[in-house]
């Protein structure tokens, strides 16, 4: 597996938080991509969930996430379903998973062994950007990159 530093550009968002089962989150992509076309708004491709909490830390009920899209144009008020934000530039760690969403964990602890012995510092969740549509290859094509937002220490 190939694990790279890189910059994220600053990227406006439009997403909704959700507590529960994992296995929700192919409903709740949809459902929040249906709200960001009725918002009409210019969708940029980008598609992530960031998990701020894991399987191993609580009960599968008290899963926390965000799904987002990227989009553009101006900054809306946030109102109704969705919230929105513009997530600044940063850097992270990041690594590409092939295969079952279900399957990304060795990813996440293969980035923050990484981090760890590599002198950064962790500063945000762990975000996975959807890089192909479930509906159009199979679960074994599906292409996942795996981020942590991270500041090189020392």
């Amino acid at each position: 597996m190939d694990i790279i530093e890189k910059r994220i550009k600053d990227t406006k968002v439009a997403y909704a938080q959700f507590k529960g089962s994992y296995n929700q989150i192919p409903d709740h992509m949809q459902e929040v991509g249906e709200w960001v076309m009725d918002e009409g708004l210019k969708m940029t491709g980008m598609v992530y969930g960031s998990y701020f909490n894991s399987p191993e830390e609580v009960p599968e009920d008290e899963l926390e996430y965000e799904i987002g899209f990227s989009y553009d144009g101006d900054l809306k008020i946030q109102e109704g379903k969705l919230g929105y934000k513009e997530i600044p530039e940063h850097s992270v760690l990041a690594a590409i998973h092939k295969g079952p969403y279900t399957n990304v964990g060795p990813v996440i602890h293969a980035l923050a062994e990484y981090a760890d012995k590599n002198g950064y510092d962790i500063v945000g969740p762990v975000t996975e950007v959807y890089l192909n549509d479930p509906s159009q290859v199979s679960e074994e094509e599906l292409l996942t990159e795996v981020r942590f937002p991270v500041i090189k220490m020392g």
